[in-house]
């Protein structure tokens, strides 16, 4: 009988990179922690590295690796590496009173759009075609923007519903620019909000080279480890792609580690209905799960700035995490803005330094025990005065991830997540599996694979039959384009919203299918 094949996990979040290598049976073969590094690229090699060198890994037997990240949001918020794209918008005249872009700061525009232009075109609800796509309209902007333009972003009114538009122009550009240009279609990426759907395509596009270069690090590393596996990257919700799938949608990985943290928590608890607080070192999430995923946010979310509608988990943030700063001399103490983090184990009270942090609060609390120096008793008085606030944010926090008046059951991992209360107010109890600081990572390598498809038909019998069955189709079109096994994908998730506003009664259907990987 051959050999169990192995799975290796690496979440390189802001503070540190986790890499772990699980078995199939979900046992945890060897885990490594790293320092996150001004080189993210090396400091991703360095932990792999580090974790395949356990003795009790066999390099022959990973048969896939899997790289969660936050390359990509750091790209948005320094947006130096990012790919100069332009953008055609199918929706002329009458979208004319919006120009592209126009919500994007600054700096972000400037950075990323080599042009932008709006085009004759579009479709009503239903699908029909408003006016034709006006070819010669495309022609003059493609000439227009020449050289200047590394990727295209194409957006057309309604085209989740008809895409034929965007199909035809993105035709049409390969055709003149060659087929390997990247062009980003928004009925591929966002929902049924134009400027939304149009801002993510943009940034879809813009985020190409930041996923080439991700790709290459991880084959060159996984090459120097004589590992032969196929790669994929973590997604928003939870789940994973396969590296062709990425590299066409990159946006996809924008908030990969705190989903990655959930599903982790998940796994680790065996809970699939239950809060998950992530503590870091620079932040804390909260989130719900559902189903054992993280509960997708139903409110349009903004990254960098830029107003966006798609796929997110529905977490709320805490800017304070274990290596933040505390001010004792405030009243109430203060928590953040700043932050030691990766800095900890030089800065912090109790391995000997000058700054006083959360990890220093939680020691003093009897929460954690780590540290190379004991705190005096006028210490731990002194840091006792910080609890109230820590546990009074986290609590809320909770309250508002849940809007429920049931006390939930709370999974508390990452690094830092010794800060938690074990009876925090609100909460019906507090689990910490072992391994929890390694939650993200562990979510990273077990991740299967989705895909989701959206729809928007006439609120009819027939027509809404018919919908939900090209839905479907879809969904577990892209699941499997994104590297799920064929024979085993299946529907996970389907909603179906009433758009009541319309003159003709429409429902909107979204379908989301999941399934183990290849």
């Amino acid at each position: 009988m051959p050999a169990a094949e192995l799975w290796l996990g690496v979440d390189a979040g802001g503070t540190n990179i986790d890499a772990v290598v699980m078995d199939t049976h979900g046992h945890l073969v060897a885990k490594a922690k790293v320092a996150i590094t001004a080189d993210v690229h090396s400091g991703i090699g360095t932990a792999i590295e580090r974790v395949v060198g356990h003795p009790d890994v066999d390099r022959a037997r990973i048969t896939r690796a899997t790289l969660g990240t936050a390359s990509a949001v750091e790209a948005i918020a320094n947006p130096t590496a990012l790919t100069r794209v332009a953008v055609v918008r199918i929706g002329g005249p009458l979208t004319l009173a919006v120009p592209p872009l126009t919500t994007w700061p600054v700096d972000l525009r400037a950075a990323v759009s080599a042009g932008e232009r709006v085009v004759g075109g579009g479709a009503d609800y239903d699908g029909r075609a408003a006016a034709p796509l006006d070819e010669d309209a495309l022609a003059r902007f493609r000439a227009t923007v020449g050289p200047s333009a590394e990727a295209v972003a194409i957006a057309g009114v309604f085209s989740p519903v008809t895409p034929d538009q965007e199909l035809l122009a993105a035709e049409i550009v390969r055709r003149e620019r060659g087929a390997a240009t990247h062009v980003s279609l928004s009925h591929e990426i966002g929902s049924l909000g134009l400027l939304e759907r149009e801002n993510a395509a943009v940034l879809n596009a813009a985020l190409v080279s930041v996923i080439e270069d991700l790709a290459r690090a991880l084959d060159q590393t996984l090459s120097a480890e004589g590992i032969d596996a196929e790669p994929f990257f973590a997604q928003n919700d939870g789940t994973a792609m396969a590296l062709g799938h990425a590299l066409r949608f990159p946006l996809l990985m924008v908030c990969s580690g705190p989903a990655s943290g959930m599903r982790g928590a998940a796994f680790l608890s065996g809970l699939e209905e239950a809060v998950v607080v992530d503590v870091g070192g620079r932040s804390t999430n909260v989130g719900v799960l559902v189903r054992g995923f993280p509960r997708s946010s139903s409110l349009p979310a903004q990254i960098g700035g830029v107003p966006l509608d798609f796929r997110m988990p529905d977490l709320v943030n805490v800017p304070f995490g274990g290596g933040s700063v505390v001010a004792l001399d405030e009243s109430p103490p203060s928590v953040g803005p700043d932050n030691v983090a990766h800095r900890l184990a030089d800065e912090a009270l109790v391995f000997g330094g000058r700054t006083t942090t959360l990890t220093d609060v939680a020691v003093a609390a009897g929460r954690a025990r780590i540290g190379s120096r004991s705190l005096t008793a006028q210490e731990r008085r002194a840091l006792a005065r910080g609890l109230p606030v820590v546990d009074a944010t986290l609590a809320e926090a909770v309250d508002i991830a849940t809007a429920s008046t049931v006390a939930p059951a709370l999974v508390a991992v990452g690094g830092a997540s010794a800060i938690l209360a074990d009876d925090l107010p609100g909460a019906s109890e507090v689990i910490r599996p072992v391994d929890g600081d390694m939650a993200g990572a562990i979510g990273v390598a077990i991740a299967p694979v989705s895909g989701q498809a959206d729809r928007i038909c006439p609120n009819r019998p027939d027509k809404r039959s018919q919908a939900l069955e090209e839905a479907r189709a879809a969904a577990c079109a892209r699941a499997i384009h994104a590297g799920a096994d064929p024979d085993r994908v299946e529907v996970v998730e389907v909603d179906e919203v009433p758009l009541t506003y319309l003159l003709d009664p429409a429902v909107r259907i979204r379908v989301r299918a999941a399934g183990p990987r290849t």
